[in-house]
């Protein structure tokens, strides 16, 4: 191989999707914020507009990472990612619609344990695992008061599908540091992602059942898009310098 042909196979994705992405996160950000200060004045619809924009530009980044992890990993990695783009769709429409939404994650969850799965064993180190389920058991425990008695069950599921996903990107990242791996920063980058979705959807969990946080689209909205870049930044295979001629 080349160092010309290996500085394109690894060389990042172009600025221009990542300024987009960034603008329109922002967009959803700002538009959520000026709604619920002025509800009047139909901020609402920059809401609308950039949320699910900023989603789709995401999935762009994972489907054109080359070269990828695996034709694995990249099936399941955007399978999650259009999961979470259902559940934008249905948090951010009229009427609760709560439960679909949250139904549409775990769907997103599960996909990301299968990505995470395709190279490494479930659960390989258990205390990693124990600690992403102790914070949700943690969290669930501070809000059980509030959360409604239909919502219980659905939420509890959730939360051990959140937790597993955290879990086993922090599983799948040791096992690549300690063996030496070269995609082990690829590996860091998953759980990264993994870890701020689980503090996106902690402090969506405590606005909606403890709330109002202040700020708080501010605050869930930028855990959650970093979350989804850093997993779908995941898909791009490392490249190494000894590949290099």
């Amino acid at each position: 191989m080349s160092i010309a042909t290996f500085a394109s196979e690894s060389a990042p994705h172009p600025r221009g999707l990542a300024l987009a992405t960034l603008g329109a996160a922002i967009a959803a950000i700002a538009g959520a914020l000026l709604a619920a200060a002025d509800p009047g004045q139909g901020w609402r619809w920059l809401h609308w507009c950039g949320k699910p924009l900023a989603t789709v530009l995401i999935f762009v980044l994972a489907w054109r990472a080359r070269p990828a992890q695996s034709s694995r990993y990249r099936r399941w990695i955007l399978a999650g990612i259009a999961c979470s783009l259902l559940g934008d769709v249905f948090l951010m429409m009229p009427g609760d619609l709560f439960v679909p939404g949250l139904l549409s994650f775990l769907c997103g969850h599960l996909c990301f344990i299968a990505a995470f799965l395709g190279d490494s064993r479930f659960a390989a180190r258990p205390w990693l695992l124990l600690v992403t389920l102790g914070y949700g058991a943690a969290n669930l425990y501070l809000l059980w008061d509030a959360i409604g008695a239909p919502l219980r069950v659905p939420v509890v599921v959730y939360v051990l599908v959140l937790a597993s996903m955290g879990g086993q990107a922090l599983v799948r990242a040791r096992m690549f540091a300690r063996r030496g791996d070269a995609q082990a920063p690829a590996a860091r980058l998953a759980a990264l992602g993994a870890l701020t979705f689980m503090l996106s959807d902690s402090l969506l969990a405590w606005d909606r059942f403890r709330g109002p946080l202040p700020l708080a689209s501010l605050w869930v909205l930028s855990a959650y898009y970093l979350a989804l870049w850093w997993i779908a930044r995941s898909v791009q295979r490392v490249g190494t310098a000894n590949g290099a001629g």
